[in-house]
């Protein structure tokens, strides 16, 4: 059966589920910038058994803010 809401199909693939490898991926990050980059793999993770070409393109816009708050950080700290 599937449970849309606790283990929905298209946050699965095999053994891994999205949220599990989230974990693992933004342990080290904070605030904004977790968020930006947690959207980003959600998207790109579930892109083809969801929404395709549009959630590529969520994608692409939570990357292109973690990359104007990366750069926006190292300008603070140069």
């Amino acid at each position: 059966m599937n449970d849309a809401v606790n283990k929905p199909k298209h946050y699965c693939y095999g053994k891994y589920e999205c949220i599990n490898v989230l974990e693992d991926v933004l342990k080290d990050l904070n605030g904004l910038e977790a968020f930006c980059i947690g959207n980003a793999f959600k998207y790109l993770w579930r892109y083809k058994l969801k929404n395709g070409a549009e959630d590529l393109k969520k994608a692409r816009f939570y990357l292109d803010k973690a990359i104007q708050l990366n750069e926006i950080s190292e300008e603070v700290n140069d």
